[in-house]
């Protein structure tokens, strides 16, 4: 059973102010064009009693002062008001409450009544969008975060880092920085391309005894060709020592267990050390030759890719790949992002799997040609790693253009994904 949703400003005594109800055609678009009614209405009402209020204060602090009000509250609807956009103005403004709050204070100071009334009436409508269209605040910021990019970014950011402290409690563990950086050069083999990873985390850490940090390699599309994961030494993978890159890990080097299984290696953290002191910064490169096809049977439209999975719960993930310029004809990839809460991990040639896509703000940029461009903050001596890995290879950098997806706060089980329209076989 549906209610239309009412409210009532008891210190005031009016009728109560009835919103309508959402009908099930059209509803995105009917509560859309409420929401920007309702911010224009709040922002010529609100407009109204602030330029009343005596002193004409302009700043927070001057506001909060002269209504008899805290400071954030203050800000907020400053900032409201200079939006612009009806519905920025909707998002940035505080509750019902509060703006009920200033509103009342600022009519004991003097803000005649046929100004502060029509404000009051635009914050009983607020209250009764919020109820009606989306049961509470949280909800009607999700449903605006879909409609104002500037509201998503912050809506998102908000959620992801609520669900990494989350997730991080509950896991045991979490990082600073996850690093997965993949180098593609064409193969020895004309129809391979070789893969160097190079990964780790940085500031990893157990919160609790007792837990497991651990990240994993694969390939997943099934291929004839065994996977056979080398050091830059051109040695398997049996020691990690081996494998890691000791001038950019702490000092000591921190102790990793490696298991094979299938197509996949996994790397997992040794000991049981935990807390801030145990902290650990840890980097590998991982080689693989001819791990993937060059080329995709002509009309198949399959595509190449490398991923990142965040089994790690992390603070930024620095996803980088540096795609030799002789493959994919010089296209640019597409970022796709999955949940693999389900199914888990995914190709983007399984189109079953595009309903695991999830749909966030996170952008793929190019980074231009070479790796000078690279440089982050967050990766200390980050160029002078890839040149030593560049150094081992014997591969040129500057034949290499460069692509990053950088991510706060990514979502704990979401796989990032790199994806490139390969070339087709010319023979087909």
């Amino acid at each position: 059973m549906r209610q239309d949703a009412t409210t009532t400003d008891r210190s005031r005594g009016t009728t109560p102010v009835a919103e309508p109800p959402i009908g099930s055609a059209g509803a995105a678009t009917g509560l859309e064009a409420r929401v920007v009614a309702l911010g224009q209405a709040l922002a010529d009402s609100m407009g109204g009693v602030l330029a009343m209020v005596p002193g004409a204060p302009r700043g927070p602090q001057a506001l909060a002062g002269a209504l008899g009000l805290d400071k954030v509250l203050a800000s907020r609807v400053l900032k409201a008001m200079r939006a612009g956009d009806p519905m920025a103005v909707v998002h940035h403004l505080p509750g019902p409450e509060p703006l009920r709050r200033l509103l009342l204070a600022a009519r004991r100071t003097g803000v005649p009544v046929d100004r502060v009334d029509p404000a009051l009436a635009a914050v009983d409508r607020f209250e009764a969008l919020i109820r009606s269209g989306a049961g509470d605040r949280a909800g009607l910021d999700a449903v605006i975060s879909a409609w104002l990019p500037e509201a998503r970014r912050e809506f998102e950011l908000r959620r992801k880092q609520s669900a990494f402290r989350a997730m991080s409690q509950l896991k045991g563990v979490e990082a600073r920085v996850n690093l997965a950086t993949a180098l593609l050069h064409p193969g020895a083999s004309t129809d391979r391309i070789d893969v160097v990873w190079i990964m780790g985390h940085l500031g990893l850490q157990r919160l609790r005894p007792g837990a497991t940090a651990r990240f994993a390699t694969r390939r997943l599309d099934q291929d004839e060709e065994a996977r056979r994961p080398m050091t830059l030494s051109g040695l398997p993978i049996e020691s990690i020592e081996d494998a890691m890159l000791p001038e950019f890990c702490v000092d000591p080097l921190p102790r990793m267990v490696v298991d094979r299984a299938g197509a996949s290696v996994h790397y997992a953290l040794a000991g049981d050390a935990f807390g801030p002191e145990s902290s650990v910064d840890f980097l590998l490169a991982e080689v693989n030759l001819n791990e993937i096809p060059r080329f995709v049977p002509r009309g198949s439209g399959r595509r190449s890719y490398v991923f990142a999975s965040v089994s790690i719960p992390v603070r930024t993930l620095v996803f980088d790949a540096l795609v030799h310029r002789d493959l994919y004809d010089g296209r640019d990839p597409s970022l796709v992002i999955y949940d693999t809460a389900i199914d888990g991990i995914a190709s983007v040639n399984d189109r079953s799997r595009d309903i695991s896509r999830l749909d966030m703000i996170e952008t793929l940029q190019s980074m231009g040609s070479g790796i000078a461009g690279l440089r982050t903050g967050v990766v200390p001596r980050y160029i002078d790693m890839l040149r030593a890995v560049f150094a081992r290879t014997g591969w040129d950098e500057l034949a290499f253009r460069s692509y990053r997806c950088a991510i706060e706060y990514p979502v704990y089980g979401s796989q990032v994904v790199m994806a490139f329209d390969a070339s087709e076989r010319s023979d087909d």
